[in-house]
Order: C-alpha cells, then structure tokens, then sequence
C-alpha cells in the first residue's frame, strides 16, 4: 500500500516543493489551495505523470474547519500531515484591521489545529503517523512590522511541543521546521536591497530553497518516532 499524506497550501512554494518530494518518496497525496487553482490542477498532472501518484486536489480556505475535514476523505489511514498553509502581514499591529488579524490566526494556527484533530484518529488506527508544522524563526525571536505572523508561528511552535507530549505514546511524532528566509513569493514584497542586506546577515549568505525545506521535511517523515516536539531551524545559520 502507498503511505499516505496531506500537504496544504501546496499550490506554489514550499508547499508544492513538499508535494514534489513526497511524490517521489512514493506517497499518495491530498493536496489544497485556496487561490492557485491552475497551479494546483497543474502540479497534481504533473505529478501523476511524472511518478504515478495518485493524487487528490482540494480548493477551498484551511480556516474553515468543514474544508479542513474533506482533506481526509480520500484516506483510510494516514501516514503524513504537513500543515504549511501560511499568510503573512506586513506592517505595523496598530495599522492591522481585526479581520486581517482574525484571517491570519485561521490559515496559520487554526487550520492546523483543524487538521490534526481531524488526522490524528486516522493514526491512532496504525498507531503511527508524523504531523510537521512549517513555522518560522520569526516565532522564536519576533519580526518587527510582522508582529502578527510572528505570534502565529511562536503559538504553532508551543501547539508541536504540547500535542508531542500527547500524542508520543501512541507512536506519533509531532515536530516543526522553523524556515528562516526562503525564497518564495511570500517574500516578493522586499526589494532587491532589502534582500542583499538580508542575505549579509546569514552566514551562507543567500536563502533557503523551498526543495531545501521540502528535503528537510521528508527526512522528518522518515526520523524514528523517537525525534518528536522538536521546532528544528532551517536559516543558513541565521538566528
């Protein structure tokens, strides 16, 4: 049987990143988007074809906890879920609406919130599975004119730590990749200044790949269930 997996926001970036790699580990995939339809409908063809995948597309938003539940409707039992679906704000708290602020929390933490809860009776079936958590180092160490995304990611950090603890008897390892700059449109927004100071600042000098990210996710998936609640750095020596 192939092992299964659910990897959000998997349209572009990291997450379609992670989809490749997964694909090629041999697993099968439900994958979602909510504003990239053609990119996701592209990518899941592009997989089928390329490693013979079977492979499930979903459109819809991760905050709503009903969407968050079709994910699993193409699986008996699940081996991965990776919760990568993120949004960011950028500029100062005083200036951010409630609903950018309410928006935010529900693609970054409540989603994977949503989905865990959703995933983790599938696991218990086996009594294995790994949920991985794409954060930030923003969530350790904060980001100025990012105060929102930044909470988002220190609160999805604590959720791995806590739900490790819980869920560590039944063989289920819960574990988190802190990216730090990874060049993906996420980050468009920097000008090409911006982005040679920041590239000064990390010791390798240049950003993480989003194939990076997707390999060090995929060796998570592959860790002994021992490695759980663990929020693991990937920033070139950044922070």
């Amino acid at each position: 049987m192939s092992k299964t997996a659910i990897v959000t926001g998997a349209s572009r970036g990291i997450g379609a990143a992670v989809a490749r790699q997964l694909a090629a580990d041999g697993y099968e995939l439900s994958l979602c988007c909510r504003n990239n339809k053609d990119s996701l409908t592209a990518l899941a063809e592009e997989l089928r074809s390329g490693y013979g995948s079977s492979i499930h597309c979903f459109y819809g938003d991760v905050s709503d906890p009903a969407f968050c539940r079709e994910l699993l409707t193409p699986f008996d039992t699940l081996d991965a879920l990776v919760n990568n679906a993120g949004i960011s704000y950028v500029g100062l708290l005083q200036d951010m609406a409630d609903s950018e602020w309410d928006r935010l929390m529900g693609v970054n933490l409540n989603s994977a919130f949503y989905l865990s809860k959703a995933a983790i009776p599938l696991m218990l079936k086996a009594h294995s599975g790994r949920i991985i958590n794409v954060s930030s180092v923003w969530g350790r160490v904060g980001a100025s004119m990012e105060t929102a995304y930044s909470a988002s990611k220190g609160a999805l950090d604590s959720f791995t730590r806590a739900l490790s603890r819980e869920l560590a008897p039944s063989g289920i390892a819960v574990n988190a990749l802190a990216c730090g700059f990874i060049d993906t449109e996420m980050n468009s927004h920097l000008s090409e200044e911006e982005k040679k100071d920041l590239y000064e600042q990390i010791p390798a000098g240049r950003p993480g790949t989003p194939e990076e990210a997707a390999a060090c996710i995929s060796l998570l998936l592959k860790a002994p269930v021992y490695l759980t609640g663990q929020v693991i750095s990937l920033d070139g020596g950044w922070t």
